[in-house]
């Protein structure tokens, strides 16, 4: 991602900058782009940043759009001031009319902003001369201050204190910030660029080598708070009523130590034409999820101008009924049978669009029938998994056709018994091959679209039981599920600052064709089709069906949950392992299944 957003770097014009009054200020602003070739996205920032907060974000949309950032007064290059009365909402919404006039005269600009930069332009939006002046808006941690004041007064007045109660918790660091001397005693070790990369890093789960401030940091850290002492308690206690036709767009970071998501509750009765999207960040996005602002950003701008929405836009729209994964594109491998046909039938029902691929296209096609029977949407392919090629072709073609996927299932796997001093190394291969490096190719594939584009997802990996239950005859197929359950463990870690949840399933003794397909080394033609019709018929005397194993990946995605073991013996063994491994390992050197 750093590459991506390197390269995007080097394509852009260097910054041109310039000055623009707003009464007895002047605002230092700069643009990137071509002014004549786009539209224009003015960026605001808010507390303790400058323009610099943008430096991830800007790259990523000055390709395609002129792009303006400023310093607002009191903060960078722009005047200074020592009046706590300049930093009223109302002047920073001026300063802002200045710049939009002098960067974009002849049409209106489309705006993102974030902390205070994002309450700022919510008066402005909320302004009559709002509208001819700001074409869109894309909110980022940063509430209208008097809608967050409204919402409060009518809860605390219903006896619904719980929310009031935990955005109050979350600002009472706003005290501080509205004394007048203590801030800069009490908070003089934490105002350093240091320090503060350090803290805001730890909050967003990014790296500190992400974070950019600007040279005058350390004075925009203590003049900034005079913004708290301005407006907070005029805002809150006397909320007005304020309301916008502009086309608004929420992003909530639910791991926002600033604002808590449910002060935006009635955000669509002040802004009727509304999006919203939560995702799993921290307030300061800007430094850790750049491509997801500009991906947002991009997306509401080009429904605006087309009149087409895309996939992912269309499932934040406010006010929209749909179902659970209406809207929502799914990749599963695999699809043409098992778990894999039955998780693609279980999503479409719910209204996803459904890519399937298998190495038999036939089965394959055979899904996509069944989900366009029921009325839903399929793409059926032919894909070796255990070609990082194939795979990697796969990605681009679907991609190009469908979009980026929203959730990716590694559902492909076969299976394969027999001692291992009589597996054949080319058939140890063959089951790494298909089990595990199949869900690395198509995380590598798909999952690394899916980061780019920043609107988080999901990936769902199948291990299974296996995977933590030692046994004798198994040693290829359980090598192959434990490495992709340490594998997701991984990627799920890697993955988490990026909104991206990774599951691993684990089925037990369930019911498939891959039983009665399973390769038994070391023996004859004869004994392994004996072996595979004996153990087809326990497997299904066990009566666990694929539509259960579904089921339960269905609900994975929904509640993002990490580790799921599929039946009741996989459940016990998951938990028993975890604290008698020891026992585990003294049945399986004297009990043989196969």
């Amino acid at each position: 991602m750093t590459q991506t957003i390197l390269a995007a770097a080097e394509r852009i014009v260097p910054a041109t900058e310039r000055t623009v009054r707003s009464g007895e200020f002047d605002i230092a602003v700069y643009e990137y782009g071509k002014p004549s070739a786009a539209e224009t996205i003015v960026l605001v920032h808010g507390w303790p940043d400058d323009n610099h907060l943008w430096d991830q974000v800007v790259p990523l949309l000055a390709d395609r759009f002129h792009v303006v950032t400023y310093d607002t007064r009191g903060h960078g290059r722009s005047t200074r001031t020592e009046r706590t009365e300049d930093y009223r909402l109302e002047h920073f919404a001026a300063d802002f009319f200045a710049v939009a006039d002098a960067v974009s005269p002849d049409a209106p600009v489309h705006v993102l902003a974030h902390d205070w930069g994002s309450v700022q332009m919510w008066e402005a939006v909320c302004e009559p001369q709002g509208a001819s002046h700001i074409a869109s808006f894309t909110s980022v941690s940063g509430p209208n201050l008097d809608h967050m004041g409204t919402w409060m007064q009518k809860n605390v007045a219903r006896g619904k204190l719980w929310g009031p109660f935990t955005q109050l918790l979350s600002s009472t660091y706003t005290g501080l910030f509205m004394t007048p001397v203590l801030p800069r005693v009490l908070l003089r070790p934490l105002g350093t660029e240091k320090v503060w990369s350090r803290f805001v890093g730890l909050m967003n789960d990014t790296s500190p080598e992400n974070i950019k401030f600007g040279p005058e940091f350390r004075r925009d850290f203590f003049d900034g708070m005079r913004i708290y002492r301005a407006n907070i308690l005029q805002r809150v206690t006397g909320p007005r009523e304020r309301r916008t036709e502009v086309p608004v767009q929420l992003i909530i970071a639910r791991r926002d130590v600033a604002v808590r998501p449910a002060p935006y509750a009635d955000t669509q009765e002040w802004a009727p034409n509304l999006y919203r999207r939560e995702v799993g960040g921290g307030h300061w996005l800007p430094f850790s999820h750049p491509e997801l602002l500009a991906t947002s950003t991009r997306e509401l701008i080009d429904s605006l101008r087309t009149g087409e929405t895309s996939r992912t836009l269309r499932r934040a729209e406010v006010g929209r009924e749909q179902r659970s994964f209406e809207d929502r594109l799914l990749v599963v491998t695999g699809g043409g049978s098992g778990i894999g046909r039955e998780t693609a039938l279980a999503f479409a029902r719910q209204g996803a669009e459904v890519v399937l691929s298998d190495i038999n296209l036939d089965s394959a096609k055979e899904t996509a029938e069944l989900i366009a029977r029921e009325g839903g949407t399929a793409h059926a392919y032919q894909l070796d998994v255990s070609s990082e090629a194939a795979v990697t072709e796969h990605a681009a073609t679907v991609i190009a056709a469908h979009g980026v996927p929203d959730i990716l299932i590694n559902n492909a796997g076969i299976g394969q018994a027999g001692d291992f001093f009589d597996t054949p190394a080319a058939e140890f291969d063959r089951v790494l091959n298909i089990n595990l490096y199949g869900v690395i190719n198509g995380c590598r594939a798909f999952g690394k679209a899916m980061a780019e584009r920043g609107l988080g997802g999901h990936i769902v990996n199948l291990s299974s039981m296996a995977a933590y239950t030692p046994q004798r005859g198994f040693s290829a197929y359980s090598t192959s599920k434990s490495a992709v359950f340490m594998f997701s463990d991984c990627l799920r870690a890697e993955l988490s600052g990026k909104g991206i949840g990774v599951s691993t399933i684990c089925p037990g003794i369930v019911h498939t064709n891959i039983v009665a397909n399973t390769r038994f080394a070391g023996v004859s033609a004869e004994e392994e089709a004996a072996k595979q019709q004996r153990f087809d018929k326990l497997y299904a005397a066990r009566r666990y069906g694929p539509e259960k194993v579904a089921a339960q990946i269905l609900k994975a995605v929904e509640q993002d949950r990490d580790v799921v073991p599929v039946t009741p013996e996989a459940w016990l063994q998951y938990r028993f392992n975890r604290f008698a491994p020891a026992v585990a390992r003294f049945f399986a050197a004297r009990v043989k299944l196969t």
